[in-house]
């Protein structure tokens, strides 16, 4: 009669055990999710629409315990009325240290799609860019998303690539408005993030359809601050400091 080793057996099935278990643990550590997965596998849901100073009107996306914009930014008057400086000029964006605003190329066709492109100081200037109950994203904001979109928490501080699908979690599907191939693009989140490109510090632009960049809320020292970049040849999310008279993108996050 053949002989059995049973230690090895049981040692095989507890390591079954163990393997799964912690496999369970770590999908409900990072599925701490107030929004059921529905059908296609999509963790947000559709949420109320709100309107700016302008009367621009954005939807809206809970995802978790956060309420985001599904568009980006494209107000052109802070919260108390004031208008937010519109500059076209190259050599009169490189030399702003206060808060600016512009569409991509100065084509108002793409910031209809696309947004407004501002400078940091619009961001942070204590007038609001925001609707009332509103915030722009800070740094920690992101962090949480990305989070609860599984990203590992050892990436989660770091700078540069981070992650494996999170920024495919967040991009819009198709090549409608990202161009060649959208790397892992699913948006099962719902974000619906745009390639809107971005403006250098001297004036120029770049990037339409390859890049979406985000200003945070969060400064990284006086004269950086933390961003977030999505590619269409990356399913990761870039996490950088840049100098604060960059034009990037700005979503915005319910109090």
């Amino acid at each position: 009669m053949k002989h059995i080793n049973v230690s090895i057996y049981r040692i095989n099935i507890f390591s079954l055990i163990y393997i799964i278990t912690s496999l369970v643990l770590v999908y409900f550590s990072c599925s701490d999710k107030s929004t059921e997965p529905d059908d296609d596998g999509n963790n947000y849901s559709q949420a109320d629409t709100v309107y700016d100073i302008d009367g621009n009107e954005y939807q809206t996306v809970t995802i978790g315990n956060q309420v985001w914009m599904v568009e980006n930014l494209k107000v052109t008057h802070f919260r108390n009325g004031d208008p937010i400086p519109y500059i076209a000029g190259l050599a009169e964006w490189s030399d702003l240290f206060s808060p600016a605003c512009c569409g991509y190329e100065n084509s108002d066709s793409l910031v209809e799609i696309y947004g407004l492109l501002y400078n940091w100081y619009a961001v942070s200037d204590t007038h609001n860019l925001t609707p009332q109950g509103w915030h722009v994203s800070t740094d920690e904001d992101w962090k949480k998303l990305e989070l609860f979109l599984c990203m590992d928490t050892s990436e989660i501080n770091l700078s540069g690539q981070r992650g494996t699908d999170q920024g495919g979690q967040l991009k819009e599907t198709g090549l409608l408005h990202w161009k060649d191939y959208n790397m892992g693009a699913t948006n099962s989140s719902g974000f619906t993030a745009l390639p809107g490109g971005y403006r250098f510090f001297y004036g120029t632009f770049n990037n339409v359809g390859n890049l979406g960049t985000w200003w945070t809320l969060t400064e990284r020292d006086s004269t950086k601050a933390w961003s977030r970049i999505l590619s269409n040849s990356y399913a990761g999310v870039f996490r950088a400091d840049y100098p604060k008279n960059y034009g990037f993108s700005v979503r915005c996050i319910k109090d």
